[in-house]
Order: structure tokens, then sequence, then C-alpha cells
């Protein structure tokens, strides 16, 4: 991996990034805390597609003061990287090879790494959690099944029938490789689940389904719903649910 400083937040020093994920580099951001010893590692998932939601350097510092090492993926074909992203498709590879090359750095080295994915990144983070050995799975404003992000928004239906080749009814399968649910028996790590109840850009049926197929996997699952909460929350609920989401990973770093 190339890694390049770009900027100092506090005691935070950010980079930007280049690795190989499968035939194209792509390009992320990673915070690590100044002082020189090894922490555990986070992975971030980003929601949206190219610019929409696209990471921001400050919530990278503000998770690495928690005293993390933070990558983010761009995803492909973004800030200069290789590749076009295919909304949960190919481009998981991209998590899949940012979770390899974040258990790389001398700086996580033996240090247990956790995963937090966000809106669409949450399908990144759990297909990332079934293929690689993760302490902990956070999905935040969560997708978790792509058909009923379909039905729920039909901004997106454009792009997901030009990912998919189609809709849910005349190319199923290719919403099903996108939807974590029917292989959540995959999953190796403890999932902790943050939605707000009036989202409106994933429903909080997706937390819901998500609970109950992990509940019927007998995999170990936490929802915390926060009522009156959209997509984004509000910056006091915000900062209360980094509070519990942090807490919460701690408990699992030795898992």
């Amino acid at each position: 991996m190339e890694i390049k400083k770009q900027s100092q937040i506090n005691n935070i020093s950010l980079f930007e990034v280049t690795y190989k994920s499968g035939n194209y580099f792509v390009k992320g951001c990673l915070g690590i805390p100044d002082k020189d010893r090894t922490y555990p590692g986070i992975l971030y998932l980003r929601g949206g597609l190219k610019q929409v939601g696209m990471v921001k350097k400050e919530w990278v510092a503000e998770l690495a003061q928690h005293g993390y090492v933070v990558l983010a993926p761009y995803y492909r074909g973004n800030e200069g990287g290789e590749g076009k992203e295919d909304f949960c498709g190919h481009d998981r590879e991209d998590a899949f090879n940012g979770f390899d090359e974040l258990a790389k750095l001398k700086e996580t080295k033996g240090e247990p790494l956790h995963i937090i994915g966000f809106s669409r990144g949450a399908v990144m983070a759990l297909f990332t959690g079934m293929v690689r050995k993760a302490s902990s799975i956070v999905c935040w404003s969560g997708v978790s099944d792509m058909t009923l992000t379909y039905n729920e928004r039909p901004d997106l239906r454009r792009m997901l029938k030009r990912v998919t080749g189609g809709d849910p009814v005349t190319h199923p399968r290719e919403y099903e490789r996108r939807t974590p649910l029917t292989q959540i028996h995959h999953i190796k790590a403890p999932v902790f689940i943050i939605h707000g109840k009036e989202d409106k850009h994933v429903s909080v049926k997706h937390a819901r389904l998500l609970e109950t197929y992990l509940k019927g996997s007998k995999k170990p699952v936490e929802k915390h719903i926060y009522p009156g909460m959209p997509h984004h929350f509000s910056s006091s609920a915000r900062q209360h649910a980094i509070s519990e989401m942090i807490q919460w990973i701690k408990r699992h770093n030795n898992a």
C-alpha cells in the first residue's frame, strides 16, 4: 500500500492511501494516532455512491481519536482511483482488500480489527465480516436488503437497474447477490445495529430484518433504535450513538 501524508487534525495524522483491489488501484483515507504504539483497527465503509456520501476526513480523525487506526476506502473509481463502483457488487473487493491492508500496518500488528458500515456501507461491512476475521461489525443506518432498497427508493432505481441489469423481478439473482441476509450464517463476529426510527433513506425495516436474520442464525447482535432520528442523526444523537458504539467495540477488542 502506498501512503502519502495529507494533513493533521489534533493528534491524528491523515494519509491518502492507494492499494490494489482486484485489477484496480483504489484510494482511501487513513488516520493514525500520533503516539508511537500499536492500536486496534477500524475499517470504515462509507455509504452513498461516487461523491454522494464521500468519506469525511474529520470523521476518520474523530474515530481515530478514540484510540484506533482507521482506514476508509473511497471505493473504486473515486478520488483518482481506477475502476467503477457497482453498488456492493464487485466493488466489495475494495472492502475485503482494505481490511487486509489495515491488518498489514505496523501500527495494528497483533491488534483486533473492527468494521463500521454506514448506509450501503453496511452491506459491504457484512460481506467483509463473512470472509475476514473481524472482532466486531457495526451497521449504522445500514442497508440489509437490496430489493427493499429498490422498492423504497424510486430515486435510486435507475442506478440499481444500471448496475444489476434490471429490476428485482427480471434480475433477482443480482439483487440477492447484493443482499447479505441470505448468507448471514457466514458472519463470524458480533453485530451492533444503530438506526434512526424516522430514516427515510434506509427504513428501519432494514435494521429489524438484519436483527431477525442474525438471531435466526444464532449470531450475537445488539440493536439500538433512535426515536425521531432520520438517516443522518442530529449532533447530540450522533455523539450519543458514537459513545455507545465505541463502548461496545471496546468490549469486543479481545474477541
